[in-house]
């Protein structure tokens, strides 16, 4: 009987640390989240900002020359 509430005992202990670690994962998840939320990542710049894409008329050449940069490069 004493082995059988030595084992309650620690499988309560086991779960109110599960649930105690849960709810602080949940709330830190929230925490992150709503720090994130208000992050603009799509602003324009500021400061002195290049366009570095040029456009091309013809797409073939355009197209092999992209896959011969991204061979010899690897990117």
């Amino acid at each position: 009987m004493i082995r059988w509430l030595k084992t309650f005992r620690d499988m309560l202990k086991v779960f109110i640390l599960f649930t105690g670690f849960t709810i602080l994962f949940y709330y830190a998840i929230i925490w992150v989240n709503s720090e994130y939320e208000d992050l603009h990542r799509y602003d324009h710049p500021e400061g002195a900002a290049l366009k570095v894409t040029n456009m091309v008329d013809n797409e073939e050449e355009s197209l092999i020359n992209r896959l011969m940069f991204f061979f010899d490069n690897g990117e």
